[in-house]
């Protein structure tokens, strides 16, 4: 049987997304920032994970990242790219791969890819969502500060 929201008959890696078919790919050989499994309330009632929630999730990972950075507090400014790739179905499992693309003075851009684990037995891995986010380091007051230098070697 078909999970809810899959045509009955499709295989999950070889599901179509119009004319494409999911290719599996590997997980990067680094850790994930973060790896969530979506519930049936993050989903529709057909089963499909809600973008507004795989938004969430990809904003808290680029944050962990941002904030590690900026050793301290950092508010999101701005979202410059976000690309859903392929559905997410409760039950899959979700790692979020976050890296640090470039900083500024007070801003660090952070790019972040997240993949679906799917048939865990097979491990049948798709990437299904990616995205550029840009994060300013804040003060206590809330406004804006510099980064710290990062230590040299």
């Amino acid at each position: 049987m078909s999970p809810p929201g899959r045509p009955k008959g499709e295989s999950q890696s070889a599901q179509r997304e119009g004319n494409s078919v999911n290719e599996r790919v590997s997980l990067p050989a680094r850790d994930p920032v973060l790896r969530v499994m979506p519930v049936p309330a993050d989903a529709n009632i057909h089963g499909d994970v809600f973008g507004g929630w795989i938004m969430s999730q990809v904003d808290i990972a680029g944050g962990v990242l941002a904030s590690r950075r900026a050793n301290g507090r950092v508010a999101t400014v701005a979202v410059t790219s976000f690309l859903f790739k392929h559905p997410v179905f409760v039950g899959d499992l979700c790692s979020f791969y976050a890296r640090v693309l470039k900083t500024g003075t007070t801003s660090i851009t952070v790019e972040v890819e997240v993949y679906a684990e799917r048939n865990r037995l097979e491990a049948d891995v798709v990437k299904v969502t990616e995205a550029t986010l840009v994060y300013v380091a804040t003060g206590d007051d809330r406004r804006p500060r510099p980064l710290p230098k990062l230590p040299s070697n």
